[in-house]
């Protein structure tokens, strides 16, 4: 009667290697052993614990500097816990800049180029991706080269328009050059162009315009990109210096990058405060960017998938 070998026979010897040989192969963070148990890898785990420490130092000292005395922050050594944390530092920031009112400014410049981007740079890049039309190519080459030329040659038309607009010393002023970025383009037109396109072909079959499909359908299923821009975008609005310095020039009208530029003094600063004011206003992007991380790192990744 035929059938497979037998348990003494060489054929059930060779399964008995291969299943063995299986079960050592890894899976995720562990080992498997010959009987089917799991042994973690600590090294990697331990390398990664060193990463990740490394990584919240900076955060942890600028939390303790911020809660410590100046001849503290100063000493030598330095003082790693404060022998009483100092909570009036954070009070004292509202006292030394109009610390409410460039937060206010800073969000509403931060919400406008958010919201302007992820339109225009989503419009553009569905454009460059989807759409023929005479010059495209060269018109997308045109919107990187923009990517190779230093911000600050653009710093006096810039400020030109502005002023002819009658912006200066305005949130929309302020606002205004970062609603569109070429980054934000690319990103997008790779973004499309890994999208099936059988979604635009059901489109047109039901009736639907080229609007219509962008804007009810490929947008809105554009959730892992748009969150990639938004948060680039924040990051960058909100740490922006060089252009709110230029372009307004009172302190309740301009933002938390510039006020925070005015805490140092020529000659001594007072580091506690210049601390406290730095974690207040990083606080709401770490927030927003834990919130928010996983759809970036996954926007970012689908990105790149067609070139």
């Amino acid at each position: 009667m035929a059938g497979g070998p037998t348990a003494g026979e060489p054929g059930s010897a060779h399964r008995r290697r291969d299943g063995g040989a299986r079960d050592g192969r890894t899976g995720g963070g562990r080992t498997r052993t010959g009987g089917g148990r799991t042994r973690p890898r600590y090294g990697t785990h331990v390398v990664l614990l060193i990463g990740g420490l490394l990584m919240v130092f900076p955060f942890l000292w600028q939390i303790i500097m911020s809660l410590s005395t100046h001849a503290e922050v100063t000493s030598v050594p330095p003082t790693w816990i404060p022998a009483e944390p100092q909570w009036g530092n954070y009070p004292a920031v509202f006292e030394q800049i109009p610390f409410l009112n460039q937060f206010v400014n800073t969000a509403l410049v931060t919400v406008l180029r958010v919201v302007g981007q992820l339109i225009l740079c989503a419009m553009a890049g569905y454009a460059f991706a989807r759409m023929e039309f005479r010059g495209k190519n060269v018109l997308f080459a045109l919107v990187l080269s923009i990517l190779m030329v230093p911000y600050q040659i653009y710093l006096i038309p810039q400020y030109g328009i502005i002023q002819e607009l009658g912006w200066l010393n305005t949130v929309a002023g302020i606002a205004a050059p970062g609603i569109f970025s070429a980054f934000g383009t690319f990103l997008m037109r790779q973004h499309f162009m890994g999208m099936p396109r059988s979604l635009e072909e059901a489109a047109r079959l039901d009736g639907a315009s080229p609007w219509q499909t962008f804007w009810r359908i490929m947008f809105p299923l554009s959730g892992p990109a748009l969150s990639a821009v938004a948060i680039l975008t924040a990051l960058a609005s909100w740490n922006d210096l060089m252009w709110p310095l230029i372009v307004a020039t009172y302190d309740d009208r301009t933002t938390l990058a510039v006020g925070l530029s005015t805490l140092q003094g020529q000659f001594t600063s007072n580091y506690p405060v210049m601390m406290a004011a730095s974690f207040m206003a990083m606080l709401p992007l770490m927030i927003l960017f834990i919130v928010l991380q996983r759809r970036v790192v996954e926007g970012l990744a689908h990105s790149g998938m067609k070139g």
